[in-house]
């Protein structure tokens, strides 16, 4: 088995998701699909590309979801389709303990992905933390101080929404 967890914006925008994915696909290629599982909690953006990448050369997907509320307070209506059809997909759908999804949460969840990997796939653009903790630059940090190996993904032509 491969274990790879994803980390990543939630803000692309809508011209970066195809260059995001098809990186993605080509990293994932490299793996046996048999015994390739993909780890994400499948927030909107990087999460739910990397997840729907990891279904579609046919490996096993594990999906972590940061509180018991997530789906009803953080789902918002252009992604609750592709949340629901991940959650479907999942081989396994790890709650957390956490009533509300809040800052604690989020780490909890994190730390939860980064448990199970043996690598992080991060669709990070290199900037440093915000602050706010619970954020990819945070995950990236926390998986190489873990000693997990981490790609970053971030091609050409890549941006966030302003």
């Amino acid at each position: 088995m491969t274990t790879i967890a994803v980390t990543g914006h939630m803000d692309l925008t809508d011209e970066s998701v195809p260059l995001v994915r098809g990186a993605l696909d080509t990293l994932l290629a490299a793996y046996d699909s048999a015994s390739l599982v993909g780890v994400s909690c499948i927030a909107k953006g990087s999460d739910s590309l990397f997840a729907d990448a990891v279904l579609a050369v046919g490996g096993s997907l594990v999906v972590v979801i940061p509180s018991q509320d997530y789906r009803q307070a953080k789902v918002k209506p252009d992604h609750a389709e592709t949340f629901d059809r991940l959650v479907e997909a999942a081989d396994e759908v790890l709650v957390m303990p956490h009533q509300t999804a809040n800052r604690q949460a989020y780490e909890a969840a994190n730390a939860a992905l980064l448990e199970r990997a043996e690598r992080l796939m991060a669709v990070w653009d290199g900037q440093p933390p915000s602050g706010k903790g619970g954020g990819t630059a945070d995950v990236v940090s926390e998986a190489r101080e873990a000693g997990v190996p981490v790609d970053v993904v971030w091609p050409d032509g890549v941006s966030r929404r302003a």
